[in-house]
């Protein structure tokens, strides 16, 4: 047993240092480069096969950026949003998701999940694009659903609507590289797709990302605006705002690595998944997370559960009595101190003593995303909420009521079976 299980890392083999050492040995140490082209076509390769061999080949062109949220904001940036603009977001996500809209001027309105992908409600989506339109008399510029924890959402209802309204939309899976839905790759759908390699993600580049485009035309104005959007003159001209956002040479030669990893990778993440399941199988009041339907194909890039309100923890008196005094769950160790352990909304005390008990134990657990539309520098943004019952208790939305009841369990290419069942024993000890 390792000293930590580690939530989600992943893993390095041995065919990355060939590339690094390529760009060295050739001096392609740059944003650009041997590396970084033959990453963008590797991408390119995974992203438009179908597990359906007998349907129509997909198209689309990628792009290596420096994160994932980089991406976001240049398909921001080319869906032409600007000051004054409204972007739907998903409220259920990480701040990446939603952030960048800022960047533009714009202002993010935040729609609720539905209960069985925990992904945007199509019919809130829908409902929230008429209200907008009703009370500003314009309609969204984008819409941005995201595969939370690489679980798809509903893109066959969301791009019906997005075509009747005629919004880009712009698929944020950045945690669902791999995943899909009805055969087809997550990023594939809309009118630009989002990857993220950050380091722990399915498979990484140390930092990183991708943008998925449909067309050359739109690769080439992404790499325009990802390279300081410099004019065809022997000089330095500029008549746009470009960005400093194209991946490295090094990095993508670390990500050509992983590209020959990345099955490997996903078929673990689901054995992982129903290794859980399985474990979990005689534990009364916990839930694994899993595809809705036959047409979802989720990477389970973090395998998340549900635990009951009334199940009682092991050191639940204890639950935010201290205040945290270091980075949890993915801060790189930066966080601003607070004096105040509680915040307005925040995971039910069973889940926090849990949480406690595994990281006492060497396990790293997290609760799921906090939802946008509760954080406070988003206290003025328009949301659109579904109210809903989770465990027979009424919820004003369903993000907020998962928020309470949700945790993530260690996922990554390292975590081994024999952890899995340490970790699930330990949970099993910790409940009273």
């Amino acid at each position: 047993m390792a000293n930590r299980i580690y939530l989600c890392l992943a893993h390095m083999g041995g065919q990355e240092q060939r590339f690094i050492q390529e760009a060295f040995d050739t001096n392609w140490v740059v944003p650009l480069g041997p590396n970084v082209n033959g990453f963008e076509e590797d991408i390119q390769k995974f992203v438009c096969s179908l597990a359906n061999k007998e349907e129509k080949a997909l198209s689309a062109e990628v792009v290596a950026l420096s994160s994932g949220t980089a991406a976001v904001h240049l398909a921001l940036v080319a869906c032409g949003v600007g000051y004054g603009d409204e972007v739907i977001v998903q409220s259920f996500t990480f701040c990446a998701s939603s952030h960048p809209v800022t960047y533009v001027g714009a202002k993010p309105v935040f729609v609720d999940s539905e209960k069985d992908s925990w992904n945007i409600d199509p019919q809130l989506l829908e409902e929230a694009i008429k209200d907008r339109i009703s009370k500003t008399g314009k309609k969204p510029k984008a819409i941005i659903p995201v595969a939370l924890y690489g679980m798809p959402y509903q893109i066959d209802k969301i791009m019906a609507i997005a075509e009747a309204y005629d919004i880009p939309v712009i698929e944020d899976a950045a945690e669902g590289f791999g995943s899909r839905f009805s055969g087809r790759v997550l990023g594939t759908f809309g009118k630009y797709g989002i990857l993220s390699f950050n380091g722990n993600k399915m498979i990484t580049t140390s930092g990183g990302g991708a943008m998925i485009c449909t067309n050359p035309e739109d690769k080439q104005k992404i790499m325009w605006y990802a390279t300081q959007a410099r004019e065809a003159y022997p000089y330095y001209q500029h008549e746009a705002i470009g960005y400093n956002y194209r991946l490295s040479n090094i990095c993508a030669g670390i990500g050509r690595g992983q590209m020959l990893v990345l099955d490997e990778h996903i078929a673990h993440h689901k054995h992982l998944y129903n290794l859980y399941r399985e474990l979990f199988a005689t534990v009364e009041g916990i839930e694994v997370h899993g595809n809705p339907s036959e047409e979802y194909d989720s990477n389970f890039w973090l395998n998340t559960i549900t635990i009951h309100p009334d199940i009682k923890i092991k050191g639940q008196e204890n639950a935010y009595k201290t205040v945290v005094k270091g980075a949890v769950g993915g801060a790189a160790g930066v966080v601003r101190a607070t004096e105040n352990a509680h915040t307005d909304c925040e995971p039910n005390s069973n889940i926090e003593a849990l949480r406690m008990f595994l990281d006492e134990s060497g396990i790293e657990a997290r609760p799921l995303w906090k939802p946008m539309h509760c954080q406070p520098v988003y206290s003025e943004a328009p949301y659109y909420l579904k109210p809903c019952q989770l465990f027979g208790k009424n919820e004003s939305s369903v993000s907020e009521g998962l928020f309470k009841v949700g945790m993530c369990l260690p996922s990554g290419p390292c975590v081994t079976d024999e952890d899995a069942k340490y970790i699930v024993g330990k949970i099993k000890e910790a409940i009273l």
